[in-house]
């Protein structure tokens, strides 16, 4: 699981940042400031998995959580890419009905922390 999941999240931390200035510059007047909000929620919480998915990985390094964080990362990275990918791609696109795919991805990263927190409650049980 390590290094490969910290590279895949510190990957999406970058991809966060360049996509977070292209937000904040590259949309300014030619899309609403509600997009542009979205489009920055966007790239918060794509953030907030990278920075998850590096820290699982090194858990992972101390623990042995087995194929239950492995999950885990699987589920946040996925849910990563649902949340913040629809945000993105509804702020470029401005269709609405996207917005139904964004809970999809806030309830899976919401699994992979629940994945990541019965690895750990196991592990501490040892």
């Amino acid at each position: 699981m390590f290094p490969k999941y910290f590279i895949i999240g510190a990957i999406n931390a970058a991809l966060s940042i360049a996509l977070g200035a292209f937000g904040a510059h590259g949309l300014e007047g030619k899309v609403s400031d509600h997009l542009i909000e979205v489009f920055e929620t966007g790239a918060r919480y794509h953030m907030y998995g990278a920075l998850g998915l590096m820290l699982i990985s090194l858990l992972a390094k101390f623990i042995d959580g087995g194929r239950l964080l492995l999950n885990g990362a699987r589920f946040v990275f996925a849910g990563v890419l649902l949340f913040s990918g629809s945000l993105y791609i509804m702020a470029l696109t401005d269709i609405g009905k996207l917005g139904m795919i964004t809970p999809l991805g806030g309830v899976a990263m919401l699994i992979g922390w629940v994945c990541v927190i019965i690895s750990a409650m196991k592990h501490g049980r040892k």
